[in-house]
């Protein structure tokens, strides 16, 4: 019988519902013109995705899980381009929202 290891994972990463929330808000920014490309990085306290305007430059938005921090103030935080903390949570649909809100636009009724 093989003991079960007790030591911490070796790296922190997006399980499957994460990954494809997040994935669909990439899909959502890509098509109203606002990204074009992402990076991911997975280290060993966190795991992060960046989405950016063009592949040459800053990063626009960055994402980041780090589970150490899931009983203080949240994993979740979500940073602007120049690295300021837009938002900050426990739960990743409420970190998503600054980045959603984009995505609405206001329709006028014209009758």
């Amino acid at each position: 019988m093989v003991p079960f290891p007790t030591t911490a994972p070796t790296q922190v990463g997006f399980d499957r519902v994460e990954l494809t929330r997040i994935l669909d808000l990439y899909g959502r920014m890509v098509a109203a013109g606002e990204w074009k490309d992402y990076a991911m990085d997975f280290g060993r306290e966190a795991a992060s995705l960046m989405a950016f305007r063009r592949a040459a430059e800053r990063p626009q938005a960055r994402l980041e899980k780090r589970p150490a921090l899931r009983n203080k103030q949240g994993m979740w935080t979500l940073f602007g381009e120049t690295g300021q903390v837009l938002k900050r949570g426990h739960e990743l649909a409420g970190v998503l929202s600054p980045i959603e809100r984009r995505l609405l636009k206001v329709v006028e009724d014209r009758l």
